[in-house]
């Protein structure tokens, strides 16, 4: 695994064994059991991780998750921790692609629930391979948002999206932007500068998957 994939899967991990089973997440619904066992089908269940994506199948994922979610916490965590190499997104080729936003973001979902929580202060590298995937994540999510809308990560890039209209400019480091992509704009420290209604609806839309 790359040493971001695993850093970050590390930590969640540990923290997800520190907090116990019912702590909250910033995922509506969801304690870290549930956050926990959604990383498990996503991973070790190939007949149901589709659900996560495309609609049809999203009642039996749902159903497969629940089950994974009753099982032992500990055993969840543990899967977690130690991925299957055999795994389409989690082998040893696929690891960085699949999982450095992944576990970054679902660290974060988990950390950002606890009152009191900051920014922690990320390397480098990580801030740029998180900007690597947050630029594509801009284009796809933001591709039809009725607005000229610039993003820009100070010292790693910028991008300008949008259908056109009201100029919006979105500014914050890349694991800021990639929370607020991912649908996490509530916790996401980021500067967004343009006209009032339009910036309301970004900081409302429905980012992410």
């Amino acid at each position: 695994m790359s040493r971001y994939a695993r850093a970050e899967r590390q930590a969640l991990a540990d923290l997800l064994l520190a907090l116990g089973p019912d702590a909250p997440t910033i995922n509506e619904g969801w304690a870290t059991r549930d956050l926990a066992a959604h990383l498990v089908l996503r991973e070790r269940r190939p007949d149901a991780a589709g659900g996560i994506l495309l609609p049809p199948l999203r009642g039996y994922a749902e159903r497969v998750r629940r089950r994974l979610a009753a099982q032992p916490y500990d055993d969840l965590v543990a899967r977690v921790r130690r991925p299957p190499v055999w795994s389409p997104v989690s082998n040893p080729l696929t690891d960085e692609l699949a999982n450095t936003m992944e576990f970054f973001i679902h660290h974060e979902d988990v950390r950002r629930a606890s009152p009191g929580w900051q920014p922690r202060d990320l390397a480098p590298g990580l801030q740029a391979a998180l900007w690597k995937r947050a630029a594509p994540m801009a284009r796809l999510a933001l591709r039809r948002f009725p607005a000229d809308l610039y993003v820009q990560a100070p010292g790693h890039g910028e991008i300008s999206v949008g259908r056109g209209g009201d100029r919006l400019r979105l500014v914050g480091a890349p694991a800021e932007l990639a929370l607020f992509l991912s649908g996490r704009q509530r916790v996401s420290r980021v500067q967004l500068d343009g006209p009032p209604e339009a910036a309301g609806r970004l900081r409302t839309a429905g980012l992410g998957m």
